[in-house]
């Protein structure tokens, strides 16, 4: 927390005229020991600035910082009580104070203060940060998110707000599926939530089952069959995958995923006029389907307008976010295009470096197999393979 110590020091420096000039150069010390990290020099200090001085507020708040950095949390908060009744909007007192109270697990008096902090000073990012700690604390997650969800805003940046931030939403959805379950176990969106979770967990099998469960009681929901198509895809099982899609379009016909995953599915059935109808339409609808220039590559090539899949294959080597198995792919589908169009000499560089990007990832893959032998030594299954590019 000396990060934030060092930025309150500029906020607690007293104005000359406030304080005797020995005073203002014993806090001057002080504050120079605090940046250094001498907490025992600061904290002796501020404390002799404090007695010299009682009126002095900002002597009190550095005082709370370094007992607070000490681990000394009750003699914390007897200063920044002080500097509070000094100067009662003392930019980070009360903020400190909340910090205080919150290591001695009283977490009713840190929400009081932190809350008046963030309503004194409401675009200060470290008061809504720690207004959601303390509340995710107190287990009230839905508190936490809303405020940290402000302090995001204010601060997009900061990975401790943006951990906090994910853990509070992480509850507060773990707390929303666990009251669905209760109230309705049977229901087709209990299905439909634990199809997700086995889907993110790559166990397409279970997802499948449960899709099948939700359709079951809810044939004609949207999405469903979109699920069950995209997880029958990743079993390899194409007629089904396409039929649960063609399913989910003759309900939802704006349904640009189930659109472009049809397309895909085409593609690569060799029905190139298909799937670019399906893909381009499902584009204009929505714009930046990602490894779409590859597929609508693929699906020129399969049409035989090879300019147009040059072009389109060249943006897939380069297109940010792209899978990296989808680059290698597009290095060699390049290759096959660069060699009809006779540009030979770009057809030789295309398919060095689709084999550079193959070795690299076989050579990654070995690597990856022997880390994961060190630390399993007793495992017998190797680690799980990435999944197929769409």
């Amino acid at each position: 927390m000396l990060a934030s110590f060092a930025f309150l020091l500029c906020l607690a420096w007293p104005l000359r005229a406030q304080v005797a000039p020995n005073v203002s150069e014993i806090f001057r010390q002080a504050s120079e020991a605090m940046r250094r990290g001498d907490l025992n020099v600061a904290g002796d200090g501020f404390a002799a600035a404090a007695i010299a001085s009682p009126a002095f507020a900002e002597a009190h708040l550095n005082l709370g910082l370094v007992r607070e950095e000490q681990g000394r949390f009750d003699e914390a908060i007897s200063s920044f009580q002080k500097a509070l009744v000094l100067k009662p909007r003392l930019h980070g007192a009360n903020l400190f104070l909340g910090v205080g109270y919150f290591r001695l697990n009283q977490l009713d008096k840190a929400v009081a203060a932190i809350q008046k902090e963030s309503a004194a000073y409401p675009r200060d990012a470290p008061a809504w940060m720690w207004l959601g700690v303390v509340r995710l604390a107190q287990d009230r997650p839905e508190e936490a998110a809303e405020a940290l969800d402000k302090a995001a805003k204010l601060s997009p940046g900061d990975l401790d707000i943006l951990y906090h931030r994910g853990r509070a939403h992480l509850l507060v959805s773990k707390n929303s599926y666990a009251k669905m379950f209760k109230a309705d176990p049977k229901s087709w969106r209990v299905h439909q939530v634990l199809a997700q979770a086995n889907a993110e967990a790559d166990r397409h099998m279970d997802a499948v089952t449960e899709y099948l469960a939700a359709i079951k009681l809810a044939p004609d929901q949207p999405g469903l069959h979109e699920g069950l198509g995209s997880e029958y895809r990743s079993l390899g099982k194409v007629q089904e995958s396409e039929e649960a899609y063609l399913r989910e379009l003759e309900m939802d016909p704006h349904n640009v995923l189930a659109k472009y995953e049809l397309g895909v599915l085409s593609v690569e059935q060799g029905n190139g006029a298909k799937g670019k109808e399906l893909i381009e339409a499902a584009l204009r609808e929505k714009p930046g389907f990602l490894n779409s220039d590859y597929n609508l590559g693929r699906a020129e090539m399969l049409l035989g307008n090879d300019t147009a899949a040059a072009r389109l294959l060249e943006r897939a080597t380069s297109a940010p976010g792209s899978d990296p198995e989808v680059i290698q792919q597009a290095w060699y589908q390049l290759g096959i295009v660069y060699r009809h169009l006779r540009r030979m000499d770009d057809a030789q560089k295309a398919i060095a470096t689709f084999q550079k990007l193959k070795d690299e990832d076989a050579e990654n893959s070995q690597k990856a197999m022997k880390r994961y032998e060190a630390q399993n030594p007793n495992s017998t299954q190797p680690p799980p393979l990435p999944q197929n590019p769409r």
